[in-house]
């Protein structure tokens, strides 16, 4: 299966390595990847939502056969724009504590822009559940990993036209919600969930920790997605 892999703000394709390599292991092509705006010496200047989303659409068409989308934090919005685009290839979307985007919604509108990219906030901006298990020494990992987002990701609106993305299973690996809270909102209609609601399949597998469990939990975190992918 091929196995494309799109990291959330502040990432590169490198910060799947444990779960590239557990993916590899297990027999299937993966794709880490580095969106447009966010490689060395790239422009992201006019870098959007719909930019990173095409960059995965791109990468889709160029292979055979079905894949499998996993997506990290605001990478789950580009995963979830790609479901809609073309939903009769992704057999899987997977989730790593995060979500899909509905129509019309922004990643972050909030996050302070610094010119036309979004640095890594200080540690202090982030809440309590975000940061569990997130050591000193982890958090520095972090720091020297994470790269500037373009600005125009976080703030651009989704755009879905395809309802057949609600045919495509999903998978949720949820680190900073416990499932009974989060089944408790898709079942209040909160807007958070909204487009997982409607899932026709959703499983949802916790794997306890921060926001960023390929740093906190690697193992954990690379045999949970092996699990999502061939579960």
């Amino acid at each position: 299966m091929n196995i494309i892999l799109i990291p959330g703000f502040w990432l590169t394709g490198d910060s799947w390595a444990p779960v590239t390599q557990a993916l590899e292991a297990a027999g299937h092509a993966v794709h880490p990847l580095t969106l447009p705006g966010k490689g060395p010496g790239e422009d992201p200047a006019g870098v959007g939502l719909r930019t990173h989303i095409d960059a995965v659409i791109t990468l889709v068409d160029s292979l055979d056969g079905d894949v499998v989308l996993v997506g990290h934090s605001g990478g789950g919005a580009v995963a979830y724009g790609v479901v809609d685009a073309r939903p009769e290839r992704v057999a899987k979307v997977v989730y790593v504590d995060s979500g899909p985007l509905a129509d019309g919604g922004v990643i972050n509108d909030e996050l302070e822009a610094s010119g036309v990219t979004l640095l890594l906030p200080d540690r202090s901006a982030f809440g309590e559940p975000e940061l569990v298990d997130m050591s000193e020494e982890v958090w520095k990992r972090l720091e020297a990993i994470a790269v500037p987002e373009p600005a125009g990701v976080a703030t651009e609106k989704q755009q879905l036209s395809d309802e057949r993305r609600y045919d495509v299973p999903a998978v949720v690996i949820t680190s900073t919600m416990p499932e009974p809270l989060l089944r408790q909102f898709m079942e209040g209609g909160h807007p958070y969930v909204a487009e997982l609601a409607r899932a026709r399949s959703v499983r949802i597998v916790e794997l306890p920790t921060g926001h960023w469990p390929q740093l906190t939990k690697p193992a954990e975190l690379a045999a949970a997605v092996v699990d999502a992918v061939t579960g």
